[in-house]
Formats: C-alpha cells, sequence, structure tokens
C-alpha cells in the first residue's frame, strides 16, 4: 500500500491531539485543515483530521532578520533545518494492527496515543474504504475527499435513526444536499419521507443558480412520491395527487400560539386564546371566527362563558381571523386526507406537501404543524399496537420529516408548544425522526441541537451559529477551524452518528450522472460499480 509520508509525531496529548513535524519537502500549502490522514503507530494505525498548522525556526535570528530576496537554492537550505513546520492532528478512530487487518477487524474509538516519532501518512483509497465503507445497500456517496477522487459514504439507516440536520449561510446548496440525502433515502429503503415543500424545490424540477434545471423528487422517482398541494390552482397547473385544506376543527391551541409573532399576539391576547380553548375545544376557532363582535348582547354572552375580557376577544378575533380567511382554510374538515396520507407512508410512499403562492411563513407554520402533529400521533398508535402484538407486520416504517426554516419551529420559545420539538428530543421512540433545514442554527433551542445525531454543513460564518452546530459534540475546537476553512459552494462538513469521523468532503453533483446512478445503472447502461468514479464532476 503506496502512500506518502508526511512527518512524524514530536509532541501530543491525548486531549489535546498530536504535533507532527512535517518531513522537508513537505509543504504546507499541500495540505488542508481538516483534512483525512493517517498515524502509523507501533501497533495501532489512528485515522485523524489536521486540525492547525504552524510554521516555526531553530534559530530565533531568522524571525529578526529574515534572508531577503532569498534565492531557492537558500530557501531549500533553509527549509526542514533552520525552518520547518508542524501539523496539530486530532486522532478519531484506532484500527488493531498488530496481528494484521482483516474484514473482521473492527475500527475503534481512540482510547490511546501513539509514541514519538510515529509517522504520518495521507489516508489512502484503502484508508477511507476502511473507516466510511463501500456504495451498496444503506451506504450512500455523499461526495470526495478534498484532494481525491474516492466517493466517501454515510449510513443512510443510522442517518434516520436520529434527527439530523443541514445547516449552512444562504447560497451554500442546502436544498441541494438535502435533495441528494433524500434521493438517496428513498432508494435505499432506510425510510419514507414527508417533506414539508415551503418553497416548492423538491416535488419537481428547480431552477440552480446558475440558470440550469434539475429534477425533483417526482421526476426521478415517479408514483413512489406522492406530491400534495396546499394551493388548489398551482395543483391543477402541476397535477398533484391531493390538495389538501384545513378545517378550523383542526386547529388547536398550540397551532396559534406558535403564530404569536406571526398574528402580533399580545400576551393579553394569549391569555385570553386559553380561556377559549378550556371553554369549547376543538371548536375554539370556529366559535371565536364565528362570534359577532358588533352584536354588544353576543359579545357579553361570550365573555361571560369564557371569562375574557370583551377588547382583548375583539383584538384576538381579529388577529385570527387572518388564518381562518386563508383560501385553504374551510369552517370543518375531516381528518381523512392526513390519515390517508399515513396509510401511504406506511405502505412505503413518499409524500412531499407543496406550498405553492401560500409560501408565507404563517402558512408554512401553521400547516407543517397541524400536520406534522396528526402524523405523530397516529405513528404513536401503531407503535402501541406494535408493542402489543410484537408483530413484525405492525412494525411502522421510520419516517423523516423534512422541515425549512426551522428555526421557527424549534426556537427556545416555542420548540416546548410545537410537535416538532416533541419529535427532535424522543429519540426515535415513535419511529418518526426530522430533518431540519436551516441558515440560523443559531436560532434552534440547544437542548434541540444537542439531540440532533448527524450534521451535515456547509459555510457558516456567524460565531453563534458555528457555536451552535457544534452543541453537543466533543472536540469542537478542532472541528472549528475545519469549519470556518469551507469554501462557500459544494465544501461540506460531516460529523455525527452516520459518519464514523468528521470528514470534509466536495459534495456529489446532483445531474445526470447522478440520475442514472439513482434509478441503479451506470452511465451507458453499465453496472454502478464500473463507472462509480463517472459520478463526480468538476
Amino acid at each position: 500500500m503506496e502512500r506518502r509520508r508526511l512527518g512524524v509525531v514530536t509532541d501530543g496529548t491525548f486531549e489535546a491531539g498530536l504535533t507532527v513535524r512535517l518531513d522537508p519537502g513537505c509543504s504546507t500549502e499541500d495540505l488542508r485543515i481538516g483534512s483525512f490522514v493517517v498515524v502509523e503507530g507501533r501497533s495501532h494505525r489512528f485515522f485523524c483530521t489536521i486540525a492547525d498548522m504552524r510554521l516555526q525556526v531553530t534559530d530565533a535570528g531568522l524571525l529578526a532578520d529574515p534572508p531577503r530576496d532569498a534565492s531557492p537554492f537558500v530557501r531549500r537550505t533553509l527549509e526542514g533545518i533552520s525552518s520547518y513546520a508542524t501539523v496539530q492532528v486530532k486522532p478519531h478512530l484506532m484500527l488493531d494492527i498488530s496481528k494484521g487487518v482483516g474484514e473482521e477487524t473492527p475500527v475503534e474509538p481512540v482510547r490511546t496515543i501513539p509514541m514519538h516519532f510515529a509517522e504520518l501518512y495521507e489516508a489512502s483509497g484503502v484508508d477511507f474504504a476502511t473507516v466510511f465503507g463501500e456504495e451498496r445497500g444503506a451506504y450512500f456517496a455523499m461526495g470526495t475527499p478534498i484532494t481525491m477522487e474516492l466517493p466517501i459514504c454515510l449510513r443512510l439507516d443510522r442517518f434516520v435513526e436520529r434527527s439530523n440536520g443541514v445547516f449552512g449561510q444562504t447560497g451554500t446548496g442546502k436544498s441541494f444536499l438535502a435533495r441528494l440525502l433524500l434521493a438517496g433515502i428513498i432508494k435505499s429503503k432506510a425510510a419514507v419521507n414527508l417533506v414539508f415543500d415551503m418553497h416548492n424545490e423538491y416535488a419537481f424540477g428547480a431552477q440552480k443558480e446558475d440558470g440550469g434545471w434539475v429534477k425533483g423528487l417526482r421526476d426521478l422517482f415517479g408514483p413512489q412520491v406522492l406530491v400534495y398541494s396546499l394551493d388548489e390552482a398551482w395543483g391543477a397547473r402541476r397535477n398533484v395527487d391531493v390538495t389538501l385544506k384545513v378545517g378550523l376543527n383542526q386547529i388547536e391551541l398550540g397551532d396559534v400560539l406558535l403564530l404569536a409573532e406571526e398574528l402580533e399576539l399580545s400576551p393579553t391576547a394569549v391569555t385570553t386564546a386559553e380561556l377559549i380553548y378550556a371553554r369549547f375545544g376543538s371548536d375554539w376557532m370556529k366559535r371565536l371566527v364565528a362570534l359577532d363582535s358588533g352584536d354588544s348582547e353576543a359579545l357579553k354572552g361570550f365573555c361571560d362563558l369564557t371569562g375574557a375580557q370583551s377588547e382583548s376577544l375583539k383584538a384576538l378575533q381579529r388577529r385570527v381571523k387572518r388564518v381562518a380567511g386563508r383560501d385553504y382554510v374551510r369552517e370543518e374538515v375531516a381528518f381523512s386526507a392526513i390519515d390517508e396520507m399515513v396509510a401511504a407512508l406506511d405502505k412505503g410512499r413518499h409524500v412531499v406537501l407543496v406550498f405553492g403562492r401560500h409560501d408565507t411563513p404563517l402558512d408554512y407554520m401553521l400547516v407543517a404543524n397541524i400536520v406534522a402533529r396528526r402524523v405523530r400521533r397516529l405513528y404513536q398508535e401503531k407503535v402501541n399496537r406494535y408493542e402489543r402484538t410484537r408483530d413484525e407486520a405492525d412494525r411502522p416504517q421510520p419516517l423523516l420529516i423534512t422541515l425549512e426554516e426551522a428555526h421557527k419551529f424549534l426556537s427556545p420559545q416555542v420548540s416546548r408548544q410545537t410537535i416538532f420539538g416533541t419529535i427532535a428530543r424522543e429519540l426515535r421512540k415513535f419511529y418518526v425522526t426530522l430533518m431540519v433545514i436551516d441558515q440560523r442554527p443559531s436560532g434552534i433551542d440547544p437542548e434541540v441541537m444537542s439531540q440532533l445525531g448527524t450534521r451535515v454543513t456547509g459555510k457558516l460564518t456567524d460565531q453563534r451559529d458555528i457555536d451552535s452546530v457544534f452543541t453537543g459534540v466533543g472536540g469542537r475546537s478542532f472541528l472549528r477551524g475545519a469549519l470556518e476553512s469551507l469554501n462557500t459552494r459544494q465544501e461540506i462538513l460531516i460529523l455525527g452518528h452516520a459518519v464514523p469521523m468528521p470528514i470534509i468532503l466536495r459534495t456529489r453533483q446532483y445531474d445526470e450522472g447522478f440520475y442514472e446512478a439513482i434509478r441503479g445503472r451506470g452511465e451507458k447502461g453499465r453496472d454502478i460499480g464500473e463507472d462509480i468514479a463517472d459520478l463526480y464532476g468538476d
């Protein structure tokens, strides 16, 4: 196994990582923060990432009086003798090589460090395959290392086991990352998907920033993907499967409290809503909207019945009428459409709910919360039945709910009032997990962030967002430099439950090559194993 040697270990601690002095001729410009490297110890191979670099000299006089206009010969003479470089590497995993390496030799978490003068090498293709596996089954290639053309996989079955997050500032390609992941999950059958498609990007073709077009999930997987629409006119043009309506009887108090900021509800209005809900239950919205606030007798009777103040009642009514007046809202609607959605999910079909022109935060937050709450309740019933019967036929399909603008549902102020906060904290207790997509992870409740099993993140520059992404993650000081070094486009850091160790990747292309691969064959009809390298474009 030919690998390029980079240097030798000269210092280090288990907590702080290893210091490696680079060999003469090995330039720091050939290395990248976050690169995957290997340290060969006496009995273990350590899989590491580069966390930092440092230039050093043996003679302080060189710093006080550096050579001016030095010739290449002088520079080469000084390199490795009077001047040298070190890199800080963080071991993540280790492999016992004392008895040879075979398929059954397990890769383990790091529990020790190598001795002085252990050698540092660039990682080879075998090292990558040893740690990240090869693309098959639930192993899904997300991209390639920055300096190599080797597919790096994450395990989708582990990805859907816990809630997870896709983060990055505006323009880093979060939607394309989500499409990659969703397509892989559908292909591998790791879970069924319920996607709340606020910006109409996932179901059908969408335009890229460079003007080109990419296929949606319905385009790729046909009838495996059901499309529900909130916008009747938009749905008619696209020939969607179901147009969804929302009834006043389906709107619970928590749905309105979630919209407190959007509706500009005062604390007094919130208290009034609680009084009305306590009195009328599921009919509270219908009774409130139908009230003739201009009829003093009717208003007084309503106030006496609920204990509300008249002025607060009228102010609340004005605001909730913004909800009742939406095109898709009806006075009363059965839950049958959502129940049929859950039945389809249970049969292995995937659902994308498209909002069409109803794409305001008010529409998105209201409908997503109502649908997800009903879905979770039905899944809870399925899990309870499965626990009673212990019949595999009753086991629910794992469900992944994709949620954009996640901070609106999972902020510290409202996360405990939304069904999404409950789902994020349950750790798949009822076979339902989240994929949260957001450009502002700092707006998400830290408790929720700590529960995210896998994090796929593009470039972030706000320090609060960077700190939030690493909530609950060990060794964050090493990972911070890797995240900050990312390019704005096509570079991501993946860490957590679905990968054995953190890794920086150049993301896989979402193009014709990917479409062919996801349908199960390579280009020109060849087996995908014959042309896996062709899937990665420039």
